[in-house]
């Protein structure tokens, strides 16, 4: 039966408690949190030893806290005790509300698990209802989703008795206080380590940008930001002071094009696949001085932030020096050191290119073959051609057939050789329409003499001298070129026999003139085969017929001039 201070004592008991649940809310932390809630029961509800087993990510609990005895936080502090042992201990004893408590009687069965705990020494019971060595009571803790968020475990009462209606209520409404206090308290710590984190990250991007921006702009070789995609697709967005200096241009400049309004014509292909494929390629850009300078590009797609736009980077690196040297080197295997001409191998080079190992059928024409009706006629396969009532054949499908007098690379049924056109030469001298590819093989008369008499330095100036005037003869698109020694071809395309027996006569009359070396002048001649690029030839058996062609005019030459030399003595 309640005494008539009993009310009174609830209510001091009360107002301690509502301090507590006050100062749960004003902890910095979690930890402080934690340990409020262990000091508030001791302080509010009067147990002498208290303990706060926190659930981990693992399911585990671990005891976060502790209050009472200093010896007891000492063995308790951070142990941990299993799930399945807590659940254990959850589901015995006697419940109360969401309350349990475990006699000392069923109690000892749990001794031996391996949830931390320490049982203080009491004075043995006297009376029914005292609070005796070995009982335990949990107040389990749910976060607003009914999961475990932790258990209060309490022990030794300040008053010595097994806590009645009043003390299990104020229990149970402090851990359901206590719970919320936790949770909002590990809500704030990772709302602060994920600030704290954010943070971090920005810092680290901030450097990164500046990183990349100090890399960017003091680059030694040009370096862009491109846009990627879209209707301003390759648009310059942010140039650095090397590709300005490198292309002349400022960035206000440059940032009004693109890439493709920079490239030389011939390279968009180039600069296109590169766009589209990405990685590398050697190209030209215009300067701003409408000269083109050869850079090699090298490309990165990079992304503002996570799914958005992306961006093409650029790493603009002037070759201007390495192909001006690789162009020289080719040069130099292509060409002659003397005379700057185009060599024996670049010769042939070119010949090749333009023949084709099939020599080419004899020309063939079609004429509409006009039967009278009905006569029949054998087709191209041997099927029976029929005329219709206009006189003109007709095949089995009803089209019209025509008599093939032979059949041409590109018109006859049985196929041709794609878009090539057959070399050909010219049938005879009276063949005043086919022109053909006409070789010119030139062997200079006298040279010999010259070198043996003024040294290799004045056959040099002469070769040179011939060279230049050879050139000056031929036209655009025309080969002059040096095989070796006092040796010269021509390649000249789309001639007659007529029209290339003229450029060897204007050859001729080019060398002949007298050459001033050194303060003396000397004199050479030439003798001119004239030969015929045909496709089923190769070029050494091209350059071979010229060269017999012009050795038979230089004996014929010998031959005219010892006669009229004889005719002169007589």
């Amino acid at each position: 039966m309640e005494t008539d201070q009993e009310p009174y004592v609830r209510l001091a008991s009360l107002k301690r408690l509502h301090q507590v649940l006050a100062d749960l809310n004003t902890a910095r932390s979690l930890a402080d949190t934690l340990q409020t809630v262990a000091d508030g029961l001791v302080a509010a509800l009067g147990y002498e030893q208290v303990a706060v087993n926190l659930v981990r990510a693992d399911g585990d609990l671990v005891v976060a806290a502790c209050s009472g005895s200093p010896a007891t936080e000492a063995l308790l502090a951070g142990r941990i005790g299993s799930r399945a042992s807590w659940e254990r201990r959850l589901s015995m004893g006697e419940r109360w509300g969401e309350l349990r408590y475990i006699p000392h009687t069923e109690g000892w069965v749990l001794d031996t698990d391996d949830v931390p705990q320490v049982h203080p020494d009491l004075p043995p019971p006297t009376t029914p209802g005292d609070w005796v060595t070995g009982d335990r009571l949990f107040a389990p803790m749910y976060d607003s989703g009914s999961e475990l968020l932790g258990v209060l475990s309490v022990d030794s009462p300040a008053n010595g008795r097994i806590p009645g209606p009043w003390g299990r209520e104020a229990l149970q409404l402090f851990a359901s206080q206590a719970a919320i206090a936790i949770s909002n308290a590990r809500l704030r710590a990772n709302m602060q380590r994920a600030l704290v984190r954010l943070e971090r990250e920005q810092q680290a991007l901030r450097a990164s940008e500046e990183s990349f921006r100090q890399a960017f702009e003091y680059a030694p070789s040009g370096m862009a930001v491109a846009e990627l995609g879209g209707d301003q697709h390759g648009r310059l967005i942010r140039v650095n002071d090397a590709l300005c200096r490198l292309l002349g241009r400022s960035p206000a400049q440059l940032r009004r094009l693109s890439f493709s309004d920079l490239v030389h014509p011939e390279d968009v292909g180039t600069l296109l696949r590169t766009f589209a494929e990405g990685g590398r390629a050697e190209l030209r850009l215009a300067r701003r001085d409408a000269t083109y300078l050869w850079v090699h590009l090298r490309n990165s797609v990079v992304a503002d932030a996570a799914d958005g736009p992306q961006y093409l980077l650029t790493h603009v690196e002037d070759i201007e020096e390495r192909k001006r040297h690789e162009q020289h080197l080719a040069h130099r295997a292509s060409h002659d050191a003397l005379t700057g001409l185009p060599n024996g191998a670049e010769l042939r080079a070119r010949l090749a290119s333009r023949l084709c190992e099939a020599a080419p059928e004899p020309e063939i024409s079609t004429r509409l073959v006009t039967r009278p009706p009905g006569a029949r006629a054998r087709g191209l396969v041997g099927s029976p051609v029929e005329a219709d009532s206009n006189g003109h054949s007709r095949g089995p499908d009803g089209a019209e057939e025509r008599d093939w007098m032979g059949a041409g690379p590109y018109d006859h049924p049985a196929g041709g050789l794609g878009h090539h056109a057959h070399a050909v030469a010219p049938a005879g001298e009276a063949d005043h329409v086919t022109k053909g590819l006409a070789v010119l093989f030139c062997d200079l008369d006298g040279f010999k003499s010259i070198n043996d008499r003024f040294g290799h330095n004045t056959g040099d100036a002469v070769l040179i001298e011939v060279a230049r005037r050879l050139t000056g003869v031929v036209r655009d698109g025309d080969t002059v070129a040096r095989l070796g020694g006092d040796e010269f071809v021509v390649l000249a395309d789309g001639l007659g026999h007529a029209e290339a027996a003229d450029l060897s006569v204007r050859l001729r009359n080019a060398i002949v003139p007298p050459i001033r070396i050194d303060g003396r002048a000397v004199r050479v001649g030439a003798s001119i085969g004239i030969g015929w690029a045909e496709c089923g030839m190769s070029s050494e058996e091209i350059l071979s017929s010229a060269d017999q062609r012009m050795y038979r005019e230089k004996r014929s030459r010998s031959r005219s001039s010892q006669k009229a030399q004889h005719r002169r003595v007589g």
